[in-house]
This record gives structure tokens, sequence and C-alpha cells, in this order.
């Protein structure tokens, strides 16, 4: 006997209810709809594809992007005695059929795939023979080139409606405007789809943008009371590790992730979090998706996003359990001109990509109208070098070419290699005074890279070996020998880049095909970081009103917790504010930092009405830069 998706939800999860659309979606696909649906991060998205394929015989396949957020829910299927398969990378082909013929046979539930394995023409062939009952395509706004994360081969998953025809389908994900709406539902081929919005509201979320010069006192007074979880989100990873250290010293738990971090020890860093052994997780934003954590109080940007949508997501990791939790966005000015810069000085605009498509055909010597099905190893830093290019411009460049079908790039050059010096300073001298040879390799690393005693730093051997007027291959294996001394940790990375010509050289003719696609796609871009700027910026609309707004939703509310909320409410206190202030200082002379920490007032207020009190000659500054009053009451 069949049962209901409420039977199912108690079952397997220990609800009673659905939440806002669960239920209507659910529906919709069991009476055999395509659907869309656009719920918030925390809504329950996993839950509108798991149930219907529960409820019905066969098969789920479900196309999600990264490898820990497939891991993640597999395990959690798992765990609910749900049979399930991930088939990510570096699974060796005789376990790819094994696992491909349980999935026939086998009566698993849920065949979880990223799109690159859907490319596969065996996983293409095997999924024709499987009883599929429902394909889902998580995180579907990668689908789209106006996406925040658009990922050029979710442009394939449009493939599996050709061999599965009759199979809904259904598209999730948690941040999407107007356009990319539109792109996923046309990328899709969907039939007379169905589309669920649920509200982007999260009212217990309070969102605050705090103006810092010293952000690293900011994050650690905001973290140093935190009674539950919390995610700080920076870009780098060496910033992980960075920060992580500062707030260890500072007497608080915490640790780092990032891409870099090998699986062990990325699964060991996500365990002391879940299991609260570790307050804080500093990470980039390869942290987060996916992860079932309801009791993160406070996520924290450090640096700015380069559009709401990733803010909001991220942002959104926040307050699951419902309880009352904090948003932050620590900034300042230097930041906005940085982020800037990083974001928007390295779109390479047409003239370089036809520049860069020209000197590529020329390296490898090819005749015009010849080179289509060309392939050619490339060392990316040689080629960079050989002509004085901008890396950084020059990789997003063939990046384009490859999203464009021009070229197909493999992409692992971009791991380079990685030192970290074990020796002390003391101990390295030694080890120069026996071995004189290795001295100018070394000393020319040190000068290039100055945190190398600290952090596992990438660095560039081609770069190394031009300083140090020697071969790459000469620094390499001063590298290896230092690694064999143990004087360094020392991973070696593949650098070259595999480059296969997919059409033949036209030079601007080839380019000017989808130069207008690209220049739209950078007016998008630009206009993503202004809005992130703009959002910033504005102190005067309520912050839950001014996201709803960018995601098409409108409403005459006002959080009443947000920073602008909290300032409006405190401002018919100014009176209360300045007594608070007054009674401090008739004790003692009090920092600016002593007085907002010993008021509950926002900093906005309290350092609105000292400037208030300092005009008005009720207080001044002495000596030791402390505030006072200027004569006693």
């Amino acid at each position: 006997m069949k049962k209901s998706p409420k039977e199912i939800l108690e079952e397997f999860w220990g609800f009673n209810e659905f939440r806002g659309s669960q239920e209507l979606i659910i529906n919709a696909i069991l009476e055999g709809n395509d659907v869309l649906a656009l719920l918030p991060t925390g809504g329950g998205k996993s839950i509108c594809f798991q149930i219907p394929a529960l409820a019905k015989e066969g098969i789920c396949i479900v196309i999600s992007p990264l490898v820990a957020l497939i891991q993640n829910q597999v395990d959690n299927l798992r765990q609910k005695g749900i049979k399930a398969i991930a088939l990510t990378g570096g699974i060796p082909v005789n376990e790819v059929h094994q696992l491909l013929d349980n999935c026939t046979f086998g009566n698993y539930k849920f065949l979880y795939l990223s799109p690159e394995r859907l490319q596969q023409d065996i996983v293409k062939e095997r999924i024709k023979r499987m009883k599929v009952n429902l394909i889902a395509i998580d995180e579907a706004h990668c689908i789209s080139q106006w996406g925040h994360d658009f990922r050029p081969a979710y442009l394939e998953c449009a493939a599996i409606r050709t061999i599965l025809p009759q199979v809904p389908i259904i598209a999730l994900t948690a941040t999407a405007t107007k356009q990319v709406i539109s792109d996923i539902v046309t990328h899709l081929n969907f039939n007379n789809p169905h589309v669920f919005k649920d509200s982007f509201s999260r009212k217990n979320i309070a969102f605050k943008i705090f103006s810092e010069n010293d952000k690293r006192y900011r994050l650690k007074m905001l973290c140093k009371n935190l009674k539950q979880s919390a995610i700080v989100y920076v870009r780098t990873r060496r910033l992980t590790q960075e920060i992580a250290q500062y707030l260890i010293k500072e007497g608080l738990t915490a640790t780092y992730y990032h891409g870099g971090v090998s699986k062990q020890e990325k699964e060991k860093k996500m365990q002391l979090w879940l299991k609260d052994e570790v307050k804080i997780m500093v990470a980039t934003n390869a942290f987060g998706m996916g992860i079932d954590k309801p009791d993160v109080s406070l996520v924290v940007h450090y640096q700015i996003p380069d559009c709401l949508e990733n803010y909001i997501q991220e942002a959104g990791r926040a307050g699951r359990n419902g309880q009352i939790s904090e948003a932050v966005l620590i900034t300042n000015k230097v930041d906005e001109e940085l982020v800037q810069n990083q974001f928007l000085g390295i779109l390479p605009n047409i003239d370089y990509i036809k520049q860069i498509y020209k000197k590529l055909n020329n390296y490898f010597q090819i005749a015009y109208n010849e080179g289509k099905d060309e392939i050619h190893q490339l060392n990316f830093n040689a080629f960079c070098s050989t002509y004085k290019l901008n890396t950084i411009l020059t990789y997003n460049t063939l990046q384009i070419l490859d999203q464009n079908s021009v070229i197909a790039l493999n992409e692992s050059f971009t791991k380079r290699s990685e030192v970290q010096f074990l020796a002390s300073k003391n101990q390295l001298f030694n080890y120069l005074d026996s071995q004189p040879k290795l001295a100018h390799i070394i000393q020319t690393l040190l000068r290039t890279y100055g945190g190398v005693f600290d952090f596992t730093t990438k660095i560039n051997s081609h770069l190394i070996a031009k300083k140090s007027n020697v071969s790459e291959a000469k620094v390499h294996e001063t590298l290896e020998q230092l690694k064999k001394d143990e004087i360094i940790n020392y991973t070696a990375q593949h650098s070259d880049l595999e480059i296969t010509f997919l059409v033949p050289r036209e030079d601007n003719t080839t380019i000017n095909q989808f130069a207008h696609q690209v220049k739209a796609l950078q007016t998008v871009k630009k206009d993503n970081l202004n809005k992130m700027l703009s959002y910033i910026n504005n102190n005067k609309v309520c912050r839950s009103k001014q996201l709803l707004h960018y995601f098409g939703e409108y409403t005459s509310d006002t959080c009443g917790i947000c920073d602008i909320c909290i300032t409006k409410n405190t401002q018919e206190n100014t009176e209360t504010v300045s007594n608070g202030i007054l009674k401090i200082l008739e004790s003692s002379s009090s920092t600016s930092r002593q007085l907002i920490e010993l008021l509950s007032f926002s900093d906005t207020i309290v350092l609105e009405t000292i400037q208030q009190l300092l005009e008005e000659e009720i207080i001044k500054i002495n000596s030791k830069n402390e505030y006072e009053l200027y004569k006693i009451r």
C-alpha cells in the first residue's frame, strides 16, 4: 500500500505538517508536472523532491553542483534508511559500472550526479535503462549565465529531457531574479511549468552593516558573547587561517575551512563545528551549502560579496531553528574600493578576448581556418610570460572562450604548488650554511611570499624561476630537496593546461559571434556589484525590505531588528543614551569602545551622541584620547 506524502514526512523526518509551499510542490510533481521551486535558504527544498520520489516506484536522479552538498544529502538519506548513491569524481570505472548496476537492479531511490557526470555517454546510456520517477535539478540558478554561480556544464542538464521525455523535472533554487527564472524554464525545456515561490523573508534574522576601520576588533566583539555557532565568511583561503588564528588568540574556539583543505581535514573540522566543540567556522563560500546545522546564531561577512544573491544565500544559514539570529557585514570605504577592483577590474573586454585568442592560435602556430579538434598542452605561466599578459585577465578570458565553446578547457592548471616552512628561521639559517647552492632560490621564495613561515602558501614556480634566473625544473628540484630534508611542506600540482580547439581559427569573426553576450553578462556583473554596494550604503530603508525588494517582494512592514530599524527606534531615546554616557563618565573617563561595550545601544547612536555632547561642550577628550566630563555636574 502506497503511503501519502504526509505519512512519509512523519516516518522519515518526524514532522506532522509541511512548511510553506512544500505540499503544493509535492502534489504538483505527483500529478506529473514540471515544477520550478523558489524557496529561501533553510526553506526545506530537498524534501520537495525526496518525498515524491519515495511516494512513487523507481529512482530519482538528482543533479547537484557540489560534492560536499551531494555527500551531505546522501549521508542524511542513508541515516534514515533510504538507499541513495553518489556518483562523484575520482571513482574507478569498474566501480562506476557497479554503482550504476545498483541503480538499475538494487532498489535504490536516489542517484546523485554532478552535471559533469551527466555528460558522460556511459551514464546517459545506463540512465535510459533505469525506472526513473523524477529528475531534480538542485541549485538551478547555475544553469543561467545571469545567475551568480553560472556553471556551463549545467546547460547539459537539458539533455536528460531528451533521454527521459516523459519524466517530470523539478528545478530548485534559493536565489533567482526574473531573468534567471526565465533562463531556467527555457534551458530545461519545461512543459507548462508550475512555479512556486515562497517569501524570502526571514523575520528572525537581524541584518546589520558595521562600518569599521578596525574590522578584527568588531569581529571579536560579535563573537565574544556567542552562545551558539557562527560562520565567518572571507574570500581567500589565506584569510580563513589568519582570522581563525586571531580569534583563537583572543580566547575563542575557531577553525577554518576552504577548498584547499584535504578531504579528511574537512571532515574533521566539520565534525568539530557540528558537535559544538568549536563555535566559529571561518570559511570561504566553499562552506555551508546543504549543511544542516539549525543553531547558527551569527553569520558574519568579513568582506563584501559580489552580489546580493550570494549574500542572502550565505546569510540565510543563520537562524534555521527560528530563533533570533544576526547576519552581519563588516566593511569600510577601503573595502568598497577593493571590491570594485577585485570583481570589476578582472573582467576582460572584447578587444582583450580577441587579442588572447589570436595569441593562443599563434602560440601553437595554427593557420587560419585550421585547428578544429586539435589538442594542445599549454604551460599557462609560460604563455603569460611570453606575451607579458595579466594572468588573472588571461585566465578569465580562457574561461569565457570555454563557456562559449571556442575551446574546451581542462582547468587543472589553477592548482598551483603549495609551500609552508616547517623549520624555524634559525634552523633555516643553519641549513643554508650547509647547502649554500640552494640559498638563492630560497631567498627569492622568502622575498616573494612573506607568509610562508605561517601559512600554506600557493606559489608560482615559473615566477620564482624567472626571479632566480634558473629553470623552472631547478626550482621544483630545490623544493623537492627541501621537502626531503623536512625544511618545508611542499605539494606540487600539475600546472599545464590542456586545450582542445573546438572551431577553426577565424580570429575576430569567432569572437564577434558571442561578443554581445559577453558585454551583456559583464554589464549584469557590474550591476550586481553596484546593487550590493547600494544595499550597504542605504541606511534609510529597513534591511529586510531592501533584500525582499531585490527579489521582487514588496512589503510595508519593517523587521524592527536590523541596524537601521534599531537606529530609528533608538533615535527617539537619545536623551537616554546621553544620560547613560554621562553616568559612566562621572565614575571614570572612557574610550568610545568602552562606552559602546557598556551601553545597550547601537554603535551608530552612541557615536552620534558622543559627537553631540562634544559639540555642546558637555564632554571633552583628554590627553589619553579618552572622553571625560567637561566639568563636574
